[in-house]
């Protein structure tokens, strides 16, 4: 807050950004003003008249909070214009990111700071739920030993609620499931409404909204933009189009391939993971246990997906031309690091990540699964198995 910069708040719909804002204006003992631009009224006069709008809410104080920037139609450059000639601080948020929300922002280049925010982590999931169980887990996650059965259980079972219904706040603050499942679905609701219909200007929500089905059923899968195009009758050109809006908006991340030969190693075809799985759940109406479920191992590898995004690695994943497959590759001070996911408690590492290791001479590969914490050495590989739930604590484990 006291680095001259402006600071841009970005994420999904009903992450929290506007709670964060306003707690954070709330701490200001100085001039400030906190704007909302779902006001049509104070947007028209940033879009249409910046000067005006400077005399009447930027000239008098120094701390301007601009929420839903993403309304703005010349956001970078009339913000740009502000930064420069009033020398105040400003805080913006939106659902979208930087290159939707600010709009040419090479307008912004060295005058701007980037905070995304996501929805719970399992960290921050499991310190609102249990965060007894979830500290002492996480003890002894860091000095590789089980985890106490009881917790153990525990945790497995809250790790399924986050598995069908997601990290958004209100989801995680909701007891009741038909109220996770309504907040769910209005949120769909409002995304597809406000975001899609109005902001980016399509005709229709439905095309949009099959797509977002058909791409629901994929995740984990190597992707194929012309099968996408004819599973859902729309055009190859509006397919890319619309992947390029689902990213913008934080709802999808694509993995992309790693490789070091492109004669044996698939080198283009990425995967798609959803950043959250209460909203993918919600675009199919699926809220069944993981239990009852065929894509029950798809689910949590979504999870683990949408928890490296979150700790801010970059998804990439390996496949040979052959079919052998490694889920993710994490590369951290110049080692690689490969990260399986199941959905049983065999304690075994695969082929492939076995393969992998070895090929690229991994010190550690992790698996994460349903059973209990055990490590196994093979050759100069430790294959780490890790309960689902350590997910949380993967950043201070590699």
């Amino acid at each position: 807050m006291d680095a001259p910069e402006i600071v841009a708040v970005l994420g999904a719909r009903q992450v929290g950004k506007t709670t964060l804002m306003k707690r954070i204006f709330d701490t200001i003992d100085d001039t400030k003003i906190f704007l909302d631009f779902e006001d049509p009224e104070i947007v028209g006069l940033f879009d249409e008249d910046i000067k005006t709008f400077a005399k009447l809410y930027v000239e008098n104080h120094n701390f301007v909070f601009l929420d839903e920037f993403q309304y703005s139609k010349n956001g970078g450059k009339n913000l740009k214009f502000l930064y420069d000639t009033y020398k105040k601080k400003f805080l913006v948020s939106g659902s979208s990111s930087l290159e939707l929300t600010v709009k040419l922002p090479a307008f912004l280049v060295g005058r701007i700071f980037i905070l995304e925010l996501f929805p719970f982590t399992l960290k921050e999931f499991f310190t609102f739920r249990a965060p007894g169980e979830f500290q002492i887990s996480r003890e002894k996650a860091l000095r590789m030993e089980p985890v106490p059965s009881f917790i153990h259980e525990k945790l497995l079972k809250l790790l399924e609620e986050f598995v069908i219904y997601g990290g958004f706040p209100r989801v995680v603050t909701a007891m009741e499931t038909d109220e996770k499942k309504l907040v769910l679905k209005n949120l769909i609701t409002t995304y597809l409404l406000k975001d899609i219909r109005g902001f980016f200007r399509l005709s229709s929500e439905y095309p949009f909204n099959r797509f977002m089905k058909a791409l629901s059923l994929q995740i984990g899968n190597l992707l194929n933009y012309s099968e996408l195009s004819n599973m859902t009758g729309i055009s190859l050109r509006e397919v890319k189009k619309y992947f390029s809006i689902l990213e913008e908006t934080y709802i999808i991340k694509l993995s992309k391939p790693f490789y070091r030969n492109k004669r044996t190693e698939i080198v283009k075809n990425p995967k798609v993971y959803f950043l959250d799985n209460g909203l993918r759940n919600a675009t199919i109406n699926d809220f069944r246990d993981p239990s009852e479920r065929v894509d029950t191992g798809q689910l949590l590898e979504n999870l683990i997906a949408s928890e490296l995004v979150k700790y801010g690695s970059e998804l990439r994943f390996w496949r040979t031309k052959g079919g052998a497959e490694v889920d993710f590759v994490i590369e951290k001070d110049g080692k690689l690091i490969p990260i399986e996911v199941k959905s049983s408690t065999r304690c075994t590492p695969g082929k492939s990540l076995i393969s992998f290791s070895k090929k690229y001479g991994c010190e550690s590969a992790y698996v994460f699964y349903k059973g209990n914490l055990k490590v196994i050495e093979r050759e100069s590989t430790k294959f780490i198995f890790l309960p689902a739930y350590l997910a949380g604590v993967l950043e201070e484990l590699l």
